[in-house]
């Protein structure tokens, strides 16, 4: 950037470009060390910045997996009948949060929380999701 009273050239820019990097660092190191990144997934609560059971929610989030997972049922159906959008049902089912893991950055990293989650039900979920979308 240009000064405005002496017209040299400045290095603003990268200043703000390695803030930019340090800051990614940081929440780099803040999810492999498996804190929260962001807000809670539904089924959890933050607490002293720890993702905590929300036993009322996680219950639901247990069934949500378990209905998908043993009856035939539509996204449609399933969005409807716990009063989600389809979108939101979408993601609950794809989200790793939920199996006591954090994704940041295209990796992923365990979390400090406890899964309300078996991974084995969650992967059976992400198959039986495949198999939905594809068709669609």
């Amino acid at each position: 950037m240009k000064c405005p009273h002496c017209g040299e050239y400045i290095e603003i820019e990268r200043k703000f470009e390695n803030r930019g990097e340090i800051q990614k660092k940081g929440m780099i190191n803040k999810a492999s060390s498996g804190k929260v990144m962001s807000r809670a997934a539904f089924g959890y609560k933050i607490i002293d910045n720890r993702l905590e059971k929300d036993e009322e929610n996680a219950r639901k989030v247990q069934e949500i997996f378990s209905d998908f997972l043993k009856n035939e049922i539509s996204l449609n159906k399933l969005a409807k009948k716990y009063s989600f959008s389809v979108n939101g049902i979408k993601k609950m089912l794809k989200n790793y949060t939920y199996i006591g893991k954090i994704k940041f950055n295209g990796e992923m990293h365990q979390g400090q929380h406890e899964p309300i989650v078996s991974s084995t039900d969650f992967n059976h979920v992400q198959d039986k999701l495949d198999k939905i979308l594809r068709r669609n």
